[in-house]
């Protein structure tokens, strides 16, 4: 069966924005879990980051290199 409707159609353009609009949520909901990821990377990071300089700090005391 040969599709008979044109570009203009209304049935052929809310299909086509159905099928983007689904496209683009699936696309969000990617977005969002690699943002969710990035965050919590970024929190361990920023503990990491904490506790080195702590441990920097305190190995310069016991060294007696006080900045």
């Amino acid at each position: 069966m040969i599709n008979e409707r044109g570009p203009n159609d209304l049935e052929e353009q809310i299909d086509m924005l159905t099928k983007q609009k689904e496209y683009m949520q699936k696309k969000c909901r990617e977005a969002g879990a690699a943002i969710l990821d990035l965050e919590f990377k970024v929190q361990t990071l920023e503990k990491d980051i904490d506790r080195l300089s702590e441990e920097n700090s305190n190995i310069k005391i016991m060294k007696g290199i006080n900045e």
